[in-house]
C-alpha cells in the first residue's frame, strides 16, 4: 500500500524495513509537504537514513495535508 506522506501515521511505515522508527519519525514529524521529494530536505537526517527513504520512494504519495490527520501523525490521537 501506498503512504501518504503529508497524512499517514507513523505506524503507516512499519510495512517497509528499516523505515521504522527513523526515517519515519522524520518524515511524519516534519511537513506538510509539497512533494515527495522534499522528505529529503527534512534538516539533520543522514545519508543512510536519505537511502532508506529512496529505496522506498515509489511507495510514497504527497496529498494535501488533511487537518484531521496531520495533528495525529505521531501519537495516533492517543495522547489528546
Amino acid at each position: 500500500d501506498k503512504v501518504d506522506i503529508n497524512n499517514a501515521n507513523v505506524q503507516a511505515y512499519r510495512q517497509f524495513p528499516g523505515m521504522y522508527p527513523t526515517a519515519a519519525g522524520a518524515i511524519a514529524s516534519h511537513g506538510p509537504y509539497k512533494s515527495v521529494a522534499d522528505i529529503y530536505n527534512i534538516p539533520s537526517v543522514s545519508e543512510q537514513v536519505k537511502g532508506i527513504m529512496k529505496k522506498y520512494e515509489a511507495q510514497f504519495v504527497c496529498l494535501p495535508a488533511n487537518e484531521a490527520y496531520f495533528i495525529d501523525r505521531i501519537n495516533n490521537g492517543m495522547y489528546r
